[in-house]
């Protein structure tokens, strides 16, 4: 079993993990930068990567603080996401681990943050999902279904051909005016509303796809919200409708009603076509206690990670790097920051 360190900063967090054999996690390490993008309602690639910079180090030194890990000796391999991402923010993921990696004389592994994303069911737990399994990755920037047939052998079957679902989430907050992210607010607040009091559009596409849409069930939610504007007419002509704290939790609660069943109806579509022996949810948004709720009853076993690796962390590549591993599969020093996915159509 190896002791292998992982590195994160694809998007706005900076992170670093120590995990052995794939499962067993010694530190994980976030540094969030949340609050300094929240007054943007979004993150702004440039001060992502300057909190990066500053984040890098103090992030590494951290982790080292398992009990038992005394020094860089201890450490078998260098993990980090390389793709995809924003570019200025992998690029200083990248740099330190080729750096750690070329000056330690540690082997070095690129995952993919996608993937290291279904991987992460497998942290903390060691429960194997039974494959071959359905993935879907749903988060503010990726919502995509995969056929995992072996942690090494994945393939995209279905994508957003728009928006992602945590990033709807994000705009319905903003229309509402409920703050960022928007995730963790709107789940919240739906707890309390009535899903079925307003019948938001699900977007299912053509009969047999897997693919996703969620610009207009957003779209729905502002016309709710503003009113349908006439020919010619902007929408932020008409004032925003006055809500109760009753009626704003039916919207939530309904508007999320509507992306579960979305979610749910595709998951049960690509378990049919493949023979699904099990479901794999990974994500931001797979800690939406609404979602989970809502597959508790699937048909099939479920696999959700644990809270604490549902969001962009260090350790579900550090773990993913476990396999990789094992079957002496390393990257090279010119390994490349990428934006793009590996799993593409």
């Amino acid at each position: 079993m190896a002791t292998i360190l992982g590195i994160e900063s694809t998007c706005d967090e900076t992170a670093a993990a120590i995990v052995v054999g794939g499962t067993r996690v010694l530190r994980n390490v976030v540094a969030s930068q949340v609050e300094i993008h929240a007054r943007y309602r979004g993150v702004v690639p440039e001060i992502a990567s300057r909190a990066h910079i500053q984040g890098i180090l103090p992030v590494l030194r951290e982790s080292l603080q398992s009990d038992g890990l005394i020094d860089w000796d201890s450490i078998d391999a260098i993990a980090v996401a390389h793709r995809p991402g924003l570019i200025g923010s992998l690029l200083i993921g990248v740099t330190a681990a080729k750096t750690l990696a070329w000056s330690l004389g540690k082997p070095l592994i690129g995952i993919d943050h996608v993937h290291a994303h279904l991987y992460s069911v497998m942290l903390d737990t060691g429960e194997a999902p039974e494959l071959p399994a359905v993935g879907l990755v749903c988060s503010g920037g990726h919502t995509a279904l995969y056929i995992v047939r072996d942690w090494l052998d994945v393939t995209l079957i279905g994508s957003t051909i728009d928006d992602a679902v945590g990033e709807a989430y994000d705009k319905v907050a903003a229309i509402l005016g409920l703050g960022y992210p928007g995730g963790p607010i709107v789940d919240k607040l739906a707890q309390g509303g009535d899903p079925s009091a307003i019948r938001f559009p699900r977007t299912l596409l053509d009969r047999d796809s897997l693919d996703f849409s969620f610009s207009g069930l957003k779209t729905a939610v502002l016309y709710h919200i503003r009113g349908v504007p006439r020919r010619g007419e902007s929408v932020k002509e008409h004032p925003p409708l006055t809500l109760s704290e009753s009626e704003l939790a039916n919207v939530a609660a309904s508007f999320q009603a509507a992306c579960i069943d979305v979610l749910r109806l595709k998951l049960q579509r690509a378990a049919e076509r493949f023979n699904a022996r099990s479901i794999i949810v990974g994500g931001g948004v797979s800690a939406n206690r609404g979602l989970r709720e809502a597959l508790a009853q699937f048909g099939l076993p479920v696999h959700f990670p644990k809270f604490a690796y549902c969001t962009d962390n260090a350790a579900m590549s550090a773990g993913l790097a476990q396999v990789y591993f094992a079957r002496g599969q390393f990257s090279s020093l010119d390994l490349d920051a990428i934006t793009f996915s590996a799993f593409r159509a």
